[in-house]
Formats: C-alpha cells, sequence, structure tokens
C-alpha cells in the first residue's frame, strides 16, 4: 500500500509544548498526520535509537510510516518504514543500495535538477522548499511557485511541501497536485496538536474554511513557521 502523505509531520523537541514528544506524536497522529518524519540532529546515537523505537511504537499503533531523518543506522536498527535524506547527506542513490528496495526513501530538493536527479537515484518522494520563511530552518534556500511546478511536471513521484507551511497556505498545493504538507511548529507549537493537525488537513484536502480575503493574499504573507 502506498503512504498517504497528507500530512507530514516532521518533529522538533524545541517546538513542542507537550512535556514529551512521544505525547505530541500521539496528539498529532490521533489528528490525521500520515507520516512521521523524526529529526534529531543534537543527541546521541543511543538516544536516538531510544526515542526512534518509542516513537515507532505510537506510529505504529496508528499505522503510519515512521521515517528518520538522515540516519541510515538509526532507521534499520529501529525498524523504521524509511529514510529522508537532504542535498548535503549521504547521496541518495547509495542511501539506496544501503536500505534496500523494500524501505521508503524521501529526498529534500529545491529544484528541477534535483528532483530529477533524486528520482534518479531511486527516491520514492520529494520534499521541497523552503516555500516560505521558517523559524526551523532560517537559512533555507528558498523554492518559487513556479520552480514548484516545474518539478510537479518533472516527476511521477509524490511531493510533499515544507517550510512555512500553515493555516494561511494550506490550501495552495493540493491544486498543483501537491501530495502533502510537511510540517512542524504549524502542528507542534499549536496549544491544540490534535485540532492543528485535523484543521491543516483539511484544508489542504479541500474540506476546510481558509481565513483570509484569498489565496493569492496569503501566498504574499511571510508568516515565519513550518
Amino acid at each position: 500500500m502506498k503512504p498517504d502523505y497528507s500530512l507530514y509531520l516532521v518533529t522538533d523537541r524545541i517546538t513542542m509544548g507537550t512535556r514529551t514528544l512521544g505525547e505530541a506524536v500521539e496528539q498529532a497522529a490521533a489528528g490525521g498526520c500520515t507520516v512521521v518524519q523524526l529529526r534529531e540532529k543534537e543527541i546521541s546515537s543511543l538516544d536516538f535509537y531510544i526515542l526512534a523505537s518509542e516513537i515507532k511504537k505510537i506510529t505504529d499503533r496508528y499505522g503510519i510510516p515512521l521515517i528518520i531523518n538522515d540516519r541510515i543506522d538509526i532507521a534499520l536498527a529501529a525498524g523504521a518504514a524509511g529514510v529522508h535524506v537532504g542535498q548535503r547527506d549521504l547521496p541518495a542513490d547509495i542511501v539506496r543500495k544501503v536500505i534496500g528496495k523494500d524501505m521508503l526513501l524521501g529526498v529534500s530538493v529545491s529544484s528541477e535538477g534535483e528532483a530529477i536527479n533524486a528520482v534518479k537515484a531511486g527516491a520514492d518522494y520529494l520534499g521541497v522548499g523552503a516555500m516560505f520563511p521558517t523559524r526551523t530552518k532560517p537559512d533555507a534556500e528558498f523554492v518559487s511557485m513556479e520552480e514548484l511546478e516545474k518539478i510537479r511536471r518533472a516527476v511521477d513521484i509524490p511531493i510533499v511541501v515544507i517550510g512555512g507551511i500553515n493555516r494561511e497556505n494550506a490550501r495552495l498545493f493540493k491544486p498543483m497536485g501537491i501530495d502533502g504538507l510537511a510540517v512542524v511548529s504549524a502542528v507542534l507549537a499549536q496549544p491544540d496538536i490534535k485540532k492543528s493537525a485535523d484543521d491543516l488537513k483539511s484544508l489542504f484536502l479541500g474540506k476546510g474554511r481558509m481565513s483570509g480575503s484569498s489565496m493569492r493574499t496569503n501566498v504574499l504573507k511571510s508568516a515565519v513557521q513550518i
């Protein structure tokens, strides 16, 4: 069964308002989160493995895939569904050789050329961004809507957009053929994580009501979120 990428949660323990990451992921999953990417840059390998094993129990309970950012060893050890890598991580084709054909491989891209290369390397899906300014990656390279359209036309694998995604712009992407929203603080930093996840997913799927006067107005807003 192909994964549902419609609401792709990327974890960040700094932004979350809950006591533990497990609580935050549980609430997001209950709200309709469809994929969880565990991203940890500052903890030991042992702590990362323990955390990944704990989070996997939650994602397994909800029947959603757990993706590990960057760390192939942690993904394999914890039995995760896949790995996500960026342009400065191990090359995607090497990652594919290590993880085999059955695990998911996601690749971050910001241009049509990078997207095409990622597909050739064996990517199952792409993370495209940053679409808007974001606190979690203030130095991220921005991707224009025009470039996103080029990427969508160039590849036939799922695409999730990332970077400053929030309630004001969530409905922009489904009409472009984008498969999902990748979010951090738009869910994890909110007072009600479950409701925030449900609202964003509904907006993306065209089932919710978007605030503001028009989509174009919302594109021009520079909400600093992810």
